[in-house]
This record gives C-alpha cells, structure tokens and sequence, in this order.
C-alpha cells in the first residue's frame, strides 16, 4: 500500500511522490544559483577590476553585458539541443561549462581573456536557464507547477545574494579574482547533483522512447498512477517535436511568443539588473562614501531579494500569478518614480539621499522579487506546447537576455548623459507599460494543465 500522505494528487488524482518533485525541482533550481552567482559577482568584482585593468566606462560596460550577449547565445543553441537530445544532458553541459568559465576568469592576465571567461558563462547561463524551467513543468503537477518552477527564481536570488556576501568578504582585500573563482564550487555541485535526475517523461514520449518514459514515471509514482500520467500525455503528444524555429511564428503559437518574449524584456527594461550589476556605483552616487559600505549595502538588497522570493512560492499557485503582479509592478513604479525625484531633489535632501535611496530600493527589489522575478520564468515555461517548448523559451530567453543586455550595456553612459533621476523615471514608465501589458495580454495560468494553457483556443482567454 502507497502512503498517500506523502503524495502530491493530479487531476485525476494519480498519487505522485512529494518528495521526488522536490528533489528534481531543486537540483535543477542549483542552475539558477549558478546564474545568479556569476551574474551577481560582477557588482563587487567590477570596482576593483576596473582599477586592475584600468577600464574606461565602454568597457566596464562590456564586461558587465558580455555575459549577457553569452547567454542570448546559449538560449538559442541550448533550446534546440534541448528539443533534439533532452533537457538533462543540456544541464549536464551547462554545468561543464560553468565550471570551465569559473577557472578561466582568475586566470585571466587581461581584460581580454576575462571577457572570454565571462562570455563562456553567459553560454552556461543560457543553457540552465532555457532548460531548467521547462524541466520542472515537465514533470511537476498543475497545482504546484508555479512552486516549483519558482525554486528557479529563488535559486537565482541565492546566487545574487550569496556573490554579493562573497563580493564584501573579499572587498577588504580587493581580491576580485578570488570572487570570480569561487564560482566553479558550486558549479561542480550543480554538475554532481544534475546527473543523478531523470530525462523529462513528457521528452522521452515526444521522441518515441516510451518504456523509458513509463520506467521514469514509475519511479516517482504506483504502476496504475504512471499508466494514467503515460497516457495523458501520449493523448497530448500526436504531434512530434517541432525542429523549425519559423513555427513559432504559426497562429497557434503566435500568441505564446508574444506574452513570452513580450514579458521577459519588460522584465529586464524596468531596470532590475541595474541594481544587481551596477549596486555599489548606485549607492555612491546617493552619498555612500565608502566601497565596501556600497557593496554591502548591494548585499543587504540581495538578501531582501531571496526573502521577497519566498513570498511569491505559497502565493503564486494559491492566489495566482495576476494579481501578484499587479501589486508587484505597482510598488515598482511607485518607488521609481520617488528614487527619480530623489535624486531631483539631491541638493534639498542633502546627507538624507542615501537613506531615501535605499528605501526606495528596498521597497522596487522587494516588489520585482515577488512577481516579475518569479512568474517571469513560470510563465515561459507553461505557454509554449511541449513540440516548441524548447525553442519557446529559447526565444524568450533571447529576448530578455538581448533587452538585460541593452539595459547593462546604457546604464553607466545613460547615467553620465541623462542623470540619474531622468534615467531611473525612464525605469519606471516602462513599468507602467509593464502593467498594461500584464492587463491586456497576460493569461491567468493557475492550477491549468500545461496542454490546455497551450491549445490554440486557449490562447485568447483573459
């Protein structure tokens, strides 16, 4: 007899292991860490790399944002080696290559080969994160798909926060090539730890292996459940994987790419990464002195970031994923447009701008990381049908990492040509439209089954 206690129930209620959609969803989740390590790295590193290397302002900015362009790279080449040879070996390949980067960036006797180093972990970064979320919803049930492939983006905030500890332990000691190298550490977990996980059940069908499909099924749930799960999704599964990126562009899945690439760059263009890329430097322009007091400050918005995280993960299959955002990108707004007058009226608050600034952060970092942080790569993850899955969320990954590029790569120069409060208004229209978008086009996906979120007559629901 099955303890169904410990079992998650699916509609209709085939009994399946809690604790195994735990186990994958985490493991897979470490690929977030990664991402949000090496992404994060850089706000300290960045400080005293520039001095090491004597950088101008266009190549603080390329250093920042080559690993951007990276990971455009690998969301497009990794969606379509995900769709042709499965999601766990393209995990498997991310984690080798977090781990070459991560040896490389210490070495690195030139800005040059640091350049190359972090264009290396871009690609990793695109591999883990176009695979890593379609894994989850592949294997994880309706009603705690969002939870799970939240874990993703609470993994990320680990990362940011756990860089930014690691940027003020070594700030002391300006030991930014220590920073970069202690990357391969838990890249050589994650590489570990990813190899232990099974292929996507839903893959294995789509590419005809059904025994190994009905093996992987049964290893987290009794013979009749993954019978019943084997079923459903041959019955979904007529049509083979989809090889051309061109169908995207079809009137089935027309719409799916539009919310899914529409919502990752205004994800990015409201500015978040700025915080995480470029804190300290925000927080010296606020009156904060001293670079070690900017970094932790960086930090102590990190660590706000994870706890904001765990908010969304009960929330975003219980309450759902609009209203989340309505209340999230409505505190981003506010707080933007008062760090823009802010920073307009410097002179009047004078020693007080810091505190003000910080405020204003506070509340933006906790408001992006429990709705657009997370429901960003929820919502990817489930739009797409399973045939274009992969290239689905490859092509929203290249959208976000082309418009996270453009924001990392202008944000210094707009800055130096705009000011700081014109630039962080502009910030806060985009997330006014960031609201009318989340209005007018975005589904409300709780508690669906990834198949009818997908089906063309479900594209135009509210």
């Amino acid at each position: 007899m099955l303890d169904h206690s410990a079992y998650v129930g699916l509609d209709p209620q085939p009994a399946v292991k809690r604790g195994f959609l735990w186990k994958v969803s985490c493991i897979a989740g470490l690929g977030g860490i990664l991402y949000g390590y090496d992404m994060g790295i850089i706000a300290a590193a960045l400080i005293f790399v520039r001095s090491s290397f004597t950088l101008s302002t266009q190549m603080e900015e390329a250093v920042v944002s080559v690993v951007l362009v990276g990971a455009m790279l690998g969301a497009v080449v990794g969606g379509g080696l995900a769709d042709r040879f499965g999601r766990r070996l393209i995990l498997v390949s991310g984690g080798i290559v977090f781990i070459i980067g991560s040896i490389l960036a210490p070495l690195a006797p030139g800005v040059w080969t640091l350049i190359v180093a972090r264009l290396l972990l871009g690609l990793a970064i695109g591999f883990t994160s176009v695979t890593a979320p379609v894994y989850i919803s592949e294997l994880a049930p309706p009603q705690s798909r969002g939870k799970l492939i939240g874990l993703y983006q609470f993994a990320l905030t680990l990362g940011i926060a756990l860089a930014d500890l690691v940027g003020y332990w070594l700030a002391r000691d300006h030991a930014w090539r220590l920073m970069f190298g202690l990357g391969a550490i838990p890249a050589g977990l994650f590489l570990a730890l990813v190899l232990t996980v099974p292929e996507s059940p839903r893959w294995l069908v789509a590419q005809g292996r059904v025994m190994e499909a009905e093996a992987t099924l049964s290893s987290y749930t009794d013979r009749d459940g993954a019978q019943q799960l084997l079923n459903e999704i041959r019955k979904n599964l007529a049509i083979k994987t989809e090889r051309r990126w061109s169908a995207l562009w079809s009137a089935a899945t027309r719409r799916a790419l539009f919310i899914a690439v529409g919502f990752t760059v205004l994800q990015q263009v409201t500015g978040i990464n700025t915080v995480f890329y470029y804190g300290p430097q925000i927080f010296l322009l606020a009156g904060i002195t001293s670079d070690r007091s900017a970094i932790f400050s960086t930090l102590v918005l990190a660590i706000l970031n994870v706890l904001a995280t765990t908010i969304a993960l009960p929330l975003v299959d219980r309450v759902g994923r609009k209203p989340l955002l309505y209340c999230g990108v409505g505190g981003m707004t506010l707080s933007l447009f008062l760090l823009s007058f802010s920073f307009h009226s410097q002179q009047a608050l004078g020693s007080s701008l810091g505190l003000v600034a910080t405020a204003c952060l506070v509340v933006y970092i906790a408001c992006f990381a429990f709705s657009m942080g997370p429901i960003g790569w929820i919502l990817v993850a489930e739009v797409f049908p399973l045939r274009l899955r992969g290239r689905g969320v490859a092509a929203a990954t290249l959208g976000s990492g082309a418009s996270n590029s453009l924001v990392a790569f202008t944000f210094l120069s707009l800055i130096k040509s705009a000011g700081n409060s014109l630039t962080f208004a502009i910030y806060g229209g985009f997330c006014i439209l960031t609201l009318l978008f989340v209005r007018f086009v975005i589904p409300e996906t709780k508690g669906r089954e990834l198949e009818s979120i997908s089906a063309p007559q479900s594209a135009a629901a509210p």
